[in-house]
């Protein structure tokens, strides 16, 4: 292979690999609008860059070596067929991917631990509890304190630690605002929790990241964070003069059924034992706490 053949195959994978990178500037992940996804991305970048130590001299050693050791005649390459084996060399590609696994190790863990999903938020706002829950093929989202509930809508104040209920009526889901920070699985008669928070006032794609069903890719919901507690106060009192309401469960389990590309509602009007009453309508029910089964309100601000 010429030299000049060599160069275009290098250019070509530069030039492919600049159109990837601006591919994701506006990536979700790498643009995150939350304290809780600003650390993951934070984390990701760091992890691609130590890994990066060894990806990068492996792929420029093997376009070297290739063109270095390329059959022509006039190569001055030396032909060893004895060689096997290195103790400089083995030294290198043991003991740097070692250190580097030891540094990513010990970040993975630290930061697994402080940004669990389930633990709860610094601030000096009181968090606000909403909760959640994965219907077939749509999100309902239930306000304890305000006794209002949407569907593939949610707002919130920006800057309040919001802490996520989240279970689900049927099949296991996974309940993602990429902006925002971690995704968290929704299971039936089980209550997952999630922290996160909104540093900027905007609205935010929500997904279900785990596939549910026919309808699973129009599962979307806007996760709006508002630009402060009395704009989210005044769109509370819209809610609440909606003439739509969740009276009881058994309205609950209408609203259930499976639909495709549900339109956002507002309910008035819901039951205090609503979620509870969802998670232990199955046998078994686990994770649900004393302080779930009263829906109180000890953690609104």
């Amino acid at each position: 292979m010429e030299a000049s053949k060599i160069k275009s195959i290098l250019l070509k994978v530069v030039g492919l690999g600049m159109v990837l990178l601006l591919s994701g500037c506006n990536s979700a992940l790498l643009n995150p609008k939350g304290s809780v996804g600003v650390q993951e991305k934070e984390l990701i970048i760091t992890a691609l860059l130590l890994m990066l130590i060894v990806v990068i001299p492996v792929i420029l050693m093997t376009i070297w070596f290739s063109y270095k050791y390329r059959a022509r005649k006039d190569s001055d390459a030396e032909y060893a067929p004895e060689w096997s084996h290195s103790t400089k060399v083995e030294v290198v590609v043991w003991t740097v991917p070692l250190i580097i696994i030891l540094i990513l190790g010990t970040i993975t863990w630290r930061s697994t631990h402080a940004l669990s999903p389930s633990k709860p938020l610094v601030s000096d706002v009181k968090p606000m509890t909403i909760e959640v829950v994965s219907l077939d093929w749509q999100w309902l989202f239930i306000y304890p304190k305000q006794h209002i509930a949407t569907t593939n809508y949610l707002a919130f104040p920006k800057g309040t630690p919001i802490q996520f209920k989240i279970t689900s009526d049927n099949i296991m889901n996974s309940f993602f605002i990429p902006r925002l920070g971690s995704q968290i699985y929704a299971m039936p008669g089980m209550v997952t929790r999630l922290h996160l928070i909104a540093d900027e006032a905007g609205d935010y794609k929500g997904i279900a990241a785990s596939f549910s069903g026919k309808g699973f890719s129009d599962m979307k919901f806007t996760a709006h964070a508002l630009a402060d507690r009395a704009t989210f106060d005044n769109w509370v009192k819209k809610v609440q003069a909606s003439p739509k309401t969740l009276s009881d469960f058994n309205a609950y389990q209408e609203l259930a059924k499976p639909t495709i590309n549900a339109p956002i509602t507002y309910f008035s009007n819901v039951p205090p034992y609503l979620f509870s009453d969802i998670v232990t309508q199955f046998p078994g029910a686990m994770n649900m706490s004393a302080s779930d089964k009263a829906c109180t309100n000890t953690t609104e601000g």
